[in-house]
């Protein structure tokens, strides 16, 4: 039997929100399930995600294979970096309170580095809605610069004589 660690989709039309299950291949996506995860809302900003990283990195080691959507949310959270970790004591590379240290470093950094792109977003946005304020040609002209006239007694003669020749035809 292959199972699965994938999204399952409630919520009304156009307002999704998932949970993060366990289960059967063969059943479909809305359908029976083995286990829930967590939960995974992508209204929210930043998406807000809940899941319990021991029964999914159980899971994971049982063989369950997580969707792509699933395996990103598991990167995300560190799952996948904690199996990692422990690979590596289970071939003897390091201890576990090696593992669990790096563990707890890497998950702060991540954390401190949410809560500032977190937070960035915040400012970012404005507090108040400003109401969009769109002008048409018509309302609002645009001045145009005027060059001051030159007087006709000030002009060169010989522009009014090449003028003549040129609209005069020979006969």
């Amino acid at each position: 039997m292959a199972v699965k660690m994938r999204l399952q989709r409630h919520g009304s039309k156009k307002r999704p929100f998932y949970f993060i299950v366990v289960a059967d291949a063969r059943s479909p996506r809305d359908g029976k399930f083995i286990q829930k995860l967590g939960s995974y809302n992508p209204l929210t900003v930043p998406a807000s995600i809940q899941i319990d990283r021991q029964k999914a990195l159980e899971w994971l080691h049982k063989g369950a294979q997580p969707t792509d959507t699933v395996r990103r949310i598991l990167s995300f959270k560190g799952v996948l970096y904690l199996k990692h970790l422990l690979r590596g004591v289970t071939l003897s590379l390091f201890d576990e309170a090696t593992a669990m240290e790096k563990f707890t470093k890497w998950s702060t950094e991540h954390d401190s580095e949410f809560a500032k792109r977190q937070e960035t977003h915040k400012k970012s946005r404005p507090t108040s809605r400003q109401p969009i304020v769109r002008r048409s040609e018509k309302s609002a002209p645009v001045a145009k610069t005027v060059e001051p006239a030159a007087p006709a007694s000030e002009k060169p003669a010989t522009d009014t004589a090449a003028a003549e020749e040129t609209s005069v035809s020979p006969e």
